[in-house]
């Protein structure tokens, strides 16, 4: 490409606006489109400039538009990653990648077929603390991988449509894959809908990969206070990442087990605390889908692991509705 990319961001409420203000700041924003006429109007006047509209079709039209972010409710994200990519845009789709796997490998076809960059928004994944993690673990400074969990708790936002493994546990199951460096083979998911009938309001979901390694996510709206943590705990060290924390969100655990004469002794060596450069992950994030629309490389979230996520997650959604372990299917897709 002989020019910078120029983005279109589709929807401008709670998370889309971060979107519009961080595309604008990268002097990518060349339209902004909404719906609602008051959301558009409002962002609008912060950039003066942009074009604006209520209408997707003015979107998809626009000659002069290379990449479509979508920041639309997910029902809606099927079929508008579907329309742009065959309006031969580029596509930056937040969470999850659609609502069903079989819809997830359409779009993945659809994407190689036409020769477009489709990348999805897990934005956890850009966070340098995950970053420096993956390094460590490929490293082998942890050693032996042998168990994450993370947690993910607030009170509210409450849904109205889809629970809380369709709205908080994507990026965890995305970073723990990611850390992994596999998909799990089986699920099981729990979890109770206090608040509203059919709507769960806490899930609790176990993961087993083939290597050996287990997981566990725990997700709620209904908590009393807020907690963003993930720990990978390895054969010879461990780690906690603290996205709450003012400070220091990385600490590595010198500690582990050791025998000896047949005694589990604890070792405890040392503690560290990592002071990370403080940069917005939705700043990566977008940085990124500009950057791949340039160089047409894969983006780290692309298609493919977007679709290994949509797989958990459909996956932890019939063990929640079964009751029972469900194993996840890892077939490729044809024609990727």
């Amino acid at each position: 490409m002989n020019r910078d990319p120029k983005i279109a961001v589709v929807g401008c409420g709670y998370w889309g606006k971060n979107l519009v203000r961080n595309f604008a700041q990268l002097r990518a924003l060349a339209r902004i489109c909404d719906v609602d006429g008051a959301s558009v109007a409002a962002q609008a006047a912060l950039f003066p400039g942009v074009a604006s509209s209520t209408g997707f079709e003015d979107v998809l039209s626009d000659s002069e538009i290379d990449g479509v972010v979508l920041a639309t409710p997910a029902v809606m994200h099927y079929e508008q990653c579907k329309a742009a990519l065959l309006a031969g845009k580029d596509v930056f789709v937040e969470k999850p990648l659609a609502l069903k796997a079989a819809e997830g490998e359409d779009l993945l076809r659809l994407a190689a077929a036409r020769g477009r960059i489709l990348m999805v928004g897990h934005i956890l994944e850009y966070h340098p603390a995950v970053t420096l993690l993956k390094e460590f673990i490929d490293r082998g400074e942890f050693g032996e991988i042998r168990y994450l969990y993370s947690n993910r708790l607030n009170l509210g936002k409450v849904r109205k449509v889809e629970n809380i493994l369709w709205s908080f546990a994507p990026h965890d199951v995305a970073v723990i894959c990611r850390l992994a460096g596999a998909t799990p083979s089986s699920v099981n998911t729990s979890g109770g809908a206090y608040l509203q009938t059919g709507v769960e309001d806490v899930t609790v979901t176990n993961l087993q990969f083939e290597n050996g390694i287990r997981a566990h996510i725990f997700v709620s709206w209904l908590h009393p206070f807020k907690e963003q943590k993930l720990v990978v705990v390895g054969s010879r060290k461990m780690a906690v990442f603290d996205d709450m924390a003012r400070e220091g969100k990385l600490k590595i655990y010198d500690k582990g087990i050791e025998w000896s004469a047949g005694v589990a002794v604890p070792r405890q060596t040392s503690e560290t605390t990592l002071f990370l450069e403080e940069t917005e992950p939705l700043r990566l994030e977008c940085s990124h889908f500009l950057a791949r629309i340039r160089d047409r490389q894969a983006p780290l979230t692309d298609g493919a692991s977007a679709l290994r996520v949509l797989r958990v997650l459909e996956a932890s959604q019939a063990s929640l509705e079964r009751g029972v372990p469900v194993e996840i299917a890892c077939a490729a897709v044809p024609g990727v």
